[in-house]
């Protein structure tokens, strides 16, 4: 089975799930710009359904047939449809949706929301990761930094396109974040690979009713738009980043990962200055370093918390 030689590398190297993390960060960073071209030439829960859905068979049909992993046992394919419904089905397919009406780098502000509603969700259910002060400052402290890079955004909020793709994507943050909390009870001793393969391939399976339900598909159409964003989302979206996102969060703690989500609106600030020479100002720096700070503070309160730890209960 992989996951013993995981287990292995993991243990020879400790950075391993942060260089995952890394990924993580840097590539899902850019799907915002890639799902917003898309969605715009093919509907939204379509796409989705089948970007998740064959990114699902390829990882699964990988680790089952090339890494020779042993096929689960029924509950755990239940589990992992269950996590792909909340993380894929809502996750992703209510931002696809929100991307019809909101800008990329909007959805992504909303998105940078997702480690404040981890950790309101962990301090009611879970007292083990309750956060300290340190945390819950450096997320507070993150959160600034992107309201400043998106803050001149912040008016065309009001109108009502905006206001759907508000709701629908901070509807997507609450199921992503449950989600991720659901998958970390309940993926222990199991393969991350192939349970992210699974996730994948049941929360596209699901998004195919929501087509029928929502998307308008009298004039579905390929175009190259459509074509090279379901390839790169397939490959680096979802198998690379999504298969990283399920090894960081087996291995590292909830609000670490999730951390990844301050991280990818700064990638499309970034890109945006470089490939389409967007501007980006003296007020935009000053906020990616608040930002970076925020990511700092709470894993030196997390490294704190550690330490506190050991020393009780020596």
């Amino acid at each position: 089975m992989l996951s013993k030689p995981v287990e292995f590398m993991s243990s020879r190297n400790p950075y391993l799930p942060y260089f995952a993390l890394a990924a993580v960060c840097l590539i899902w960073g850019t799907t915002y710009l890639a799902l917003r071209i898309a969605v715009l030439h093919f509907p939204p829960f379509l796409f989705s359904g089948i970007r998740q859905s064959v990114a699902g068979i390829i990882l699964t049909g990988f680790m089952l047939t090339v890494s020779k992993v042993k096929f689960p046992p029924l509950d755990q394919i239940i589990k992992q449809a269950i996590g792909g419904f909340f993380l894929i089905t809502l996750g992703n397919g209510l931002v696809a949706w929100g991307e019809m009406h909101i800008p990329s780098s909007i959805a992504a502000i909303i998105c940078s929301l997702m480690p404040l509603v981890v950790i309101l969700i962990n301090v009611s259910v879970n007292r083990e990761e309750k956060p300290n002060f340190l945390i819950l400052a450096g997320v507070a402290l993150g959160l600034i930094g992107i309201v400043l890079i998106f803050g001149e955004h912040l008016s065309d909020f009001s109108t009502l396109g905006y206001t759907l793709g508000i709701i629908t994507t901070f509807g997507a943050v609450v199921s992503w974040a449950s989600g991720s909390i659901w998958i970390k009870k309940h993926n222990a001793n199991t393969n991350p690979f192939l349970n992210a393969g699974l996730q994948m391939f049941f929360g596209g399976l699901f998004m195919f009713p929501a087509a029928l339900l929502f998307d308008d598909l009298s004039n579905v159409s390929w175009s190259a738009e459509a074509g090279w964003s379901m390839l790169y989302l397939i490959v680096f979206g979802s198998i690379v980043a999504y298969a990283c996102y399920s090894y960081a969060l087996r291995k590292l703690p909830m609000t670490i990962v999730s951390m990844y989500a301050y991280i990818n609106p700064l990638v499309a600030v970034l890109l945006g200055w470089l490939v389409l020479d967007e501007q980006l100002t003296f007020r935009m720096g000053i906020a990616i370093l608040i930002t970076i700070a925020g990511i700092y503070v709470v894993n030196r309160g997390y490294q704190l918390r550690s330490l506190w730890k050991a020393q009780l209960t020596k």
